[in-house]
C-alpha cells in the first residue's frame, strides 16, 4: 500500500509434551480468559512461559527447526526476492526495539527460523504492506505477526492498533500466550474478544492488540466497544478457513469494511485452495506473497497408515486396541460429529481409559480448562470435532487418528482439513503418525481421493493381528 502511513520498527518502551524441554529447545508460540492488560503480562507471561512454546517455532542453537524452502513473490516486480534487503539473519537486523528483543531472547530464542527470514523484513518494513503467506504450523508464522504486531503499536496511544482474527477460541488463547511472553517487557496491553470476554456495556476497548474470533469482534463493533479507526494491522490467522465464503467470510468481510485503507493486512495459512487464494489477493491487495514450496505442504515427516474396520462398529474396537499407544506421547482423535465426540469417550471411559472430549458448543471454560489440561500434559488422549484441527500446536502429540475421515460440508473428500488435522502430529520435525480408519467402500474411496489429491502414501495397517500393527506403529511412533 503506497499511500500507508509510516509505521514505527523502533518505538519508545518503558518497560501461546514436556513443556519445559519445549521452552529450552524449538518452542513455539502459543494462550486464558477475559481481558489481561499490560500491568498484569510480566506475570501471565511467568505463568504461561512453559506454554508459549507451543505455537510457532523461532529457532534455538541447540535443537533448530526443520528448514523449508521459502518461495518470495514480491508485489513490486522490480524487486529482487533474492535480495539481502529481503532477508535477515538475526533479529538485531530488523530494528526490533531493545525490549523486544530481550522478550524474544527470555524465550530463549537466538535467531529467526527460516520463514521468518524471509517474512520478517517484508512484514516490517516501511510504507506497510500486505503480505499474503503460506505456511503450515510450526514454521514460525505465529512469530512472525505477533513481531510485527507488537512493532507496529504506538503505546502512547491507548486505542486499538492491531487486531489478530483465528477461526477458534482455542487458537486465540494461544496466540494470546504469544503476544504476553514476547511483549512482557513492554508496556503493551492485549485483550480477547472471544466469547464471554466482553467488557461491560458501554465500555471502550483501549487495549493496543486485540487477539479475537470474528463473531465476538463483530460484536463488539457492533456495540461500539471496539474503535478501529486507529487500526495499523489487521491479521488473519488460518486466513482460507477465515475467508471461506460458507464459513467465517461474511463476518470477516465486514470487519474489514471497519478498517483504515492505509492498514496493512497479513494473512497467514497452511492451506490455500485456488478458490481462496483468488479472494485473499481481492482482500489484501498488492500483497508480498511468502509461501513454501508445494512440496513441502504434505507434511512429508508423518508417517500416514490407514486400518480397514470392516463396519461402522469396528472402529471403536480398533480405538481401544490402540490406546496403549496412544499413551506414548498425547494424542488427538478426530472425529466428525459432537456427538461420536461424547459417546466413544463415555464408552473409553467405562473401559477404564483415560479420555476428554472438546466439542465448539461445550460451555466455554470447560473448553479452556481441556486444552489446559491438554496442553500442560494432564490429559493424554483428547477427542474432538475440527474445532482445534487448525493452528494449534502442542509438541508431545505425535499420534492423530481420523475416526472419521474429514469431508466437506457438501459430503466430499477435504484435503485440507485432512492436511491441517494430521499436522497436529510431527511437530517441528519430530517423528508423527496418523492412522485414518476406513469402515466400507465409501470411506475408503474418501481416503484415496485425499491420497491423490495430496500425492502421499497411505499404508494399511493390519487388523486381524495386533501384534503385527502395535509393531509396525511403534516402529513409526520411535
Amino acid at each position: 500500500m503506497s499511500d500507508a502511513p509510516r509505521n514505527q520498527l523502533s518505538i519508545s518502551l518503558e518497560d501461546s509434551d514436556d513443556v519445559d524441554d519445549i521452552i529450552s529447545k524449538v518452542g513455539g508460540l502459543s494462550a486464558s480468559d477475559t481481558t489481561k492488560a499490560a500491568d498484569a503480562a510480566p506475570k501471565a507471561a511467568d505463568d504461561t512461559a512453559s506454554k508459549a512454546a507451543d505455537a510457532a517455532p523461532l529457532a534455538d542453537e541447540d535443537d533448530e527447526p526443520v528448514e523449508h524452502e521459502v518461495e518470495v513473490r514480491l508485489a513490486d516486480l522490480q524487486a529482487d526476492p533474492n535480495s539481502p534487503l529481503y532477508s535477515a539473519k538475526s533479529f538485531e537486523q530488523l530494528g526490533l526495539h531493545e525490549n523486544l528483543l530481550k522478550g524474544i531472547y527470555g524465550m530463549k530464542f537466538t535467531k529467526p527460523s527460516k520463514i521468518q527470514e524471509r517474512a520478517l523484513p517484508l512484514l516490517l518494513a516501511t510504507p506497510a504492506r500486505n503480505m499474503i503467506g503460506q505456511s503450515q504450523s510450526g514454521t514460525g508464522k505465529t512469530a512472525a505477526f505477533v513481531l510485527t504486531m507488537l512493532s507496529r503499536v504506538d503505546y502512547d496511544i491507548s486505542q486499538p492498533q492491531a487486531l489478530c482474527l483465528a477461526p477458534s477460541r482455542e487458537l486465540a488463547r494461544q496466540i494470546m500466550d504469544v503476544v504476553e511472553q514476547m511483549g512482557k517487557y513492554t508496556p503493551m496491553k492485549a485483550v480477547y474478544a472471544i466469547k464471554d470476554s466482553m467488557p461491560k456495556a458501554g465500555t471502550a476497548i483501549d487495549a493496543h492488540i486485540i487477539i479475537g474470533t470474528p463473531g465476538t469482534v463483530n460484536d463488539m463493533i457492533r456495540k461500539r466497544m471496539l474503535n478501529l479507526t486507529k487500526l495499523k494491522l489487521l491479521v488473519l490467522d488460518e486466513a482460507d478457513n477465515m475467508l471461506d465464503q460458507g464459513g467465517m467470510g461474511d463476518q470477516t468481510l465486514r470487519i474489514k469494511k471497519w478498517v483504515p485503507k492505509t492498514c496493512q493486512i497479513v494473512l497467514f495459512s497452511a492451506t490455500f485452495p485456488d478458490i481462496v487464494r483468488e479472494f485473499a489477493q481481492r482482500f489484501a491487495p498488492d500483497a508480498n506473497e511468502i509461501r513454501l514450496k508445494a512440496t513441502e505442504l504434505t507434511v512429508d515427516g508423518i508417517k500416514q497408515f490407514y486400518m480397514d474396520c470392516e463396519g461402522d462398529a469396528k472402529k471403536f474396537e480398533a480405538l481401544s486396541e490402540l490406546y496403549s499407544l496412544m499413551t506414548v506421547g498425547q494424542s488427538i482423535i478426530f472425529v466428525r460429529r459432537r456427538d461420536t465426540a461424547e459417546k466413544i469417550s463415555a464408552r473409553l471411559n467405562r473401559d477404564g481409559h483415560a479420555v476428554v472430549f472438546l466439542h465448539g458448543t461445550m460451555d466455554t471454560h470447560e473448553r479452556d480448562r481441556v486444552m489446559d489440561q491438554f496442553r500442560n500434559g494432564d490429559i493424554k488422549v483428547l477427542i474432538t470435532t475440527n474445532v482445534i484441527a487448525r493452528g494449534i500446536d502442542i509438541q508431545q502429540v505425535n499420534l492423530v487418528i481420523n475416526y472419521d475421515i474429514p469431508l466437506t460440508g457438501d459430503g466430499l473428500p477435504d484435503p485440507e482439513t485432512y492436511l491441517h488435522r494430521i499436522g497436529r502430529t510431527g511437530r517441528f520435525g519430530r517423528t508423527g503418525a496418523s492412522i485414518n480408519f476406513v469402515h466400507n467402500a465409501q470411506s475408503f474411496e474418501q481416503m484415496e481421493a485425499i491420497q491423490d489429491a495430496l500425492g502421499c502414501d497411505i499404508i494399511k495397517v493390519p487388523t486381524d493381528d495386533w501384534e503385527a500393527a502395535h509393531k509396525v506403529l511403534k516402529k513409526a511412533l520411535k
